[in-house]
Formats: structure tokens, sequence, C-alpha cells
């Protein structure tokens, strides 16, 4: 009978014949069409996780919505398959591979694709049900140029949590932040695809059992960004209620541009196009292939990847918004790693041969990094002076330089962040993670601690998982322990706007005191996270300045 009615359905992509999706996994009906999923199990939970993937939440953006806003998704006749992952959006797949092998997940790489928009769900909720769970919403790092939906999996936090778990994506590199500054490329094209998608959450959610007026926002390094700068555009107001910034914020500096346009005329330039006007540059930019696109976003290396004000997500520049308080005042938790430059970036970013030693020679072009476009270039020496010392140990110049990268491109910004959402009056949480996953930390020199990325592992509750992906290595009780414990947070956060709950060690809302959680092998409050360095930075940097402008304005007169 089965195989009689598969032979008179026709297949079109994602199309399938209804019948045969209810008899293998769960359907649900959405304002655009039906959707046929699968279900996942979780280890150590009984209860089936209803998975939808590759979901549209917007029409694909190619031709002439390539280097447009996003448009709404069209609606589909029948029954579309979602079981399978989608494409990620255009980038280096070689990278993303690398990526993989170094956090010890073993998986397929998925293809890339102009035709992105795409998001998975995962819920504990029967369709049939009128359920009203918390709806957190993910949004993935990786420097706006790398990342997507298939490198996670949100079946173990919505089965522990009882949460509806939704992953996007959204466009990368130059497709997704490509600016000339006017109406022919406004830029923050990524960015609106992640309003698209919070608009399609409240469009659609209640049919995955998820409440359209709990939904918590939640992403780590450009994720966390994207989450901060989220707080800060008008479109987004309504969208959310909760945030959760890990490991990156709208402060970092090394993420916006004031002035785009010379590296958008770069990159046309190493493109072939005419950069003599704008509109030059936007209509052969378009004319391009999705090879010559990812070619050239290669060769960019980010340099189309930065956010701007473009007059419609940012209507002014960020730190206005941050000092005037106009930002969407929502419960906030931010906070970092221990260690955040540990061994993720400086990898990628360190001098040759960094894990034996290094000089200060070596390592302070690496501090652009955290500010491209300084005030004075003293700046630089004077936060080396306190980080590096006089010292001419290789060992301790190395330690030195992690910590100074960590601290001004990571964890000063999440402070920053936290005194103003606390300053307006929000409910704030901080915390600082220090025990990474030991199948990372085997793999890993000794000088590493919990490294940037490392909370994402305990966040999803990754050894719980029983999907798609696979690690390499069993984790241990302590990290399945640790695991429970930050999906409990991360979980009554999104339920109550609150991170506390029973049989959870207190954690004090930022205020005053400047408290924060410490998470790892046991969890207790702290306060003024990098106080004395904070402090330098943010203070004493800024009287060395003043003085010293104050005395060249002296010797002139």
């Amino acid at each position: 009978m089965q195989k009689a009615l598969l032979s008179i359905c026709l297949s079109v992509g994602f199309l399938v014949c209804a019948p045969f999706v209810e008899a293998h996994g769960p359907v649900v009906s959405t304002k655009y069409g039906s959707l046929g999923g699968k279900y996942l199990k979780v280890k150590g939970m009984q209860t089936l996780i209803h998975t939808y993937l590759s979901v549209p939440f917007a029409k694909p953006p190619v031709g002439s919505l390539r280097l447009a806003p996003p448009e709404a998704p069209v609606g589909w006749e029948g029954m579309r398959d979602a079981t399978q992952q989608p494409p990620v959006c255009l980038q280096d797949k070689d990278f993303l591979a690398l990526l993989m092998k170094n956090i010890s997940i073993e998986m397929e790489m998925p293809e890339t694709s102009e035709d992105c928009l795409y998001l998975n769900v995962y819920t504990p909720a029967k369709p049939s049900e009128d359920s009203q769970f918390p709806v957190m919403v993910w949004i993935h790092g990786g420097g706006f140029f790398s990342g997507g939906v298939s490198l996670f999996d949100g079946s173990a936090l919505a089965a522990y949590e009882n949460v509806v778990v939704v992953v996007i994506q959204y466009r990368l590199g130059i497709l997704g932040f490509f600016s000339t500054e006017d109406e022919y490329a406004p830029g923050n094209f990524g960015l609106l695809d992640q309003v698209a998608a919070l608009r399609w959450v409240q469009e659609n959610i209640h049919s995955f059992g998820g409440n359209p007026k709990s939904v918590t926002i939640f992403g780590q390094s450009a994720g966390g960004a994207s989450v901060s700068l989220q707080l800060l555009s008008p479109l987004s107001a309504g969208l959310f209620h909760r945030a959760i910034a890990q490991s990156g914020t709208a402060r970092i500096k090394a993420l916006f541009h004031s002035n785009p346009l010379p590296r958008t005329q770069a990159v046309a330039n190493m493109s072939g196009c005419d950069i003599t006007s704008t509109k030059k540059i936007v209509e052969c930019m378009m004319q391009k292939t999705e090879e010559e696109m990812l070619s050239i976003q290669q060769q960019s290396k980010g340099l189309g990847s930065t956010v701007t004000v473009d007059g419609a997500f940012l209507t002014k520049p960020i730190d206005e918004i941050f000092q005037n308080h106009e930002f969407h005042k929502v419960p906030f938790m931010t906070g970092v790693t221990s260690q955040e430059f540990g061994w993720l970036l400086s990898s990628h970013y360190g001098p040759e041969g960094w894990v034996e030693g290094t000089d200060r020679e070596e390592v302070m072009p690496t501090l652009t990094l955290l500010n491209p476009q300084p005030a004075d270039p003293w700046i630089n020496d004077l936060i080396a002076d306190e980080y590096l010392g006089s010292s001419r140990d290789r060992e301790a110049i190395r330690d030195g330089w992690v910590e100074m990268m960590g601290d001004m491109m990571f964890v000063f910004p999440a402070i920053e962040t936290a005194n103003f959402y606390r300053d307006a009056g929000v409910p704030v949480y901080l915390y600082e993670f220090r025990q990474p996953p030991e199948v990372l930390q085997k793999k890993r020199p000794s000088l590493v601690t919990c490294d940037h990325a490392d909370d994402i592992f305990f966040v999803f509750g990754m050894c719980f998982v029983d999907g798609h992906f696979k690690f390499t290595e069993e984790f241990p009780e302590k990290d399945k322990k640790l695991s429970r414990t930050v999906m409990s947070y991360f979980g009554n956060f999104a339920w109550t706007g609150s991170p506390n709950g029973e049989n959870l060690v207190p954690w004090a809302q930022y205020g005053k005191e400047a408290a924060y959680l410490e998470i790892g092998t046991e969890q207790r409050v702290n306060y003024h996270l990098k106080g004395h360095r904070y402090t330098f930075v943010t203070k004493t940097v800024q009287e060395k300045i003043r003085a010293r402008q104050e005395q060249k304005e002296h010797g002139e007169l």
C-alpha cells in the first residue's frame, strides 16, 4: 500500500506526500503551508523532540534580492519535507570543516548556497496541543563570515528545559554586510535576515507549541553581538522579550566601521568592478555568479563583513544609542569565558609559534583587531605596557597577550554593556564561564583554560544530543552535571526572566556591587569581574590621554 501510495505521489523539491510523512514523523501547519518533520531522541530523557528542519522564513535572497532586504516567504501546496538540514549561507567550507575537527565534532559537511534563509525548530510539544512553551531563538556566531544551523542541535535544550528552540541562519560576509552607504546597498542585510526570522517566529511559533509572547534571543560571539544589536534596532521592537549575549556584544569595536565605503570600493576593485560610482559597484556585484561571490569573499578576508549605520536597522551611531539608553529594555544576560583568546582565535590570529612563547614586537600588530580606528596609536602602547610589562620572558608575554586580547575584545565590551543596561534599570545577569569540555581540553595545549565558544557545549547539552553529529569521545559525568546546571539557568531565564531556580546556586543580579556568577565545577558569586584591568583601560588610560593632550596644547602655546 505504501509503495503504491509513493508511486502516485509527485515529489518536487521539498514537497512530499502528506500521508507518508505523517506515518514517519510529526506534521505541523504554518501560515505558509504544512511541514513534515522527524522525531529526535535525547540521552537521559523519554521525551521525543519534534524537529522541523530547513523551514523557509524568507524568499531566497537571489537574483534581484541579492544585496537587498529579505522578503516574506512564498507559501506552498502539499507537505514540505522538513527532515534534512539546509545548505549554509555562502562561506568557506574548508574553514568550517577545520573548525568542526578542532572541536571534535564528526558530521557531514553541509553544502553552501545563496539560497540559505532557513531555520530549524525543536519542540517538545505535539502540534495538536495548545502548548505555551517559551521560545529560545539561537543566532549563531562565526565573525559574520561563517557558521550555520546544522552546527547546532537544539533537541537536548528543548527536552530538558521544556522550551521551543529555533536556530536561524542569516547572510554572511559580502552578501550579508556589503554597504555603499546609500540606497544601492545600505548594508546590514544579515541583521535584517535575523529580524525576518523573528517576525516568522511571531507569526508561526504557536503552531509548534511556542508562546510568541515569551521569546528569548540568544547567541554567541558574532551571534551574541547580533543579539545585542537587535536590542538597539527599532525594527526588532516587540519581537522578543529577553536576551542573552554570550561572548559578544554591540560594544565590540572590530565588528563596526563608521566609513565602510573605502572597504567596499576595495572589495569591488579586487572583483574587477568599476568603482567610479556606487551604482556601478552594485550593478557589477549583482552580475557575479555564486562561485565568483564565494571567491571574492575568500579573497577579501572580512573586508565586507562590517556592521554600519544604515538608516533602517540602525538609525543612530551605536555609542549614541547606548549613551541615551535608547535600547529595548528587556531582562538581559551576558558573559564571557575565562580565557576568550585562549586557543580558537589565537590560533587564527596569533604569530607563528605563539604557543611556545612570543615577544612584544610580534604581538603588537594584533592590537588592530581590538580597535581598527584608534584615536591615537599611543593608546595601544599604554595597554600593552599594562598587560605585557617590561618582562622579556616569552611565555610571560604570551600569557599577557592572551589575556589582553580576550579582555579587550570580549570581556570589557560585556562589562560596558552590562553597565549600560543596569544603569537603565534593566535586570542584568553577568557570568564568567570557567570550565571547558574535557573532550576539547585533551586536544589543546595545557596553557588553555576555558576558551571562546566552550560554553556552547554546555548551553546546548551537547553531551545529551543524539542527532546528526557525533563526538569523537564520550563526555565525563562532570561535564554532564555542569550541562544540566547551565541548561537550567538558561531555561529558567527563558521561562521567567531570571536564571534562578530550585537546586541552583543563587545568581545575584548585576547591580552597584557588580556581582557575577562564576560557572564551573562549582558555581559561586563574585564581584567586579576583571576589576583592576577594567579600571585601568576605561579610566586610567583615558586620564593619561587627557593629560597628554593638555601637555601638547600647552606646548603649542
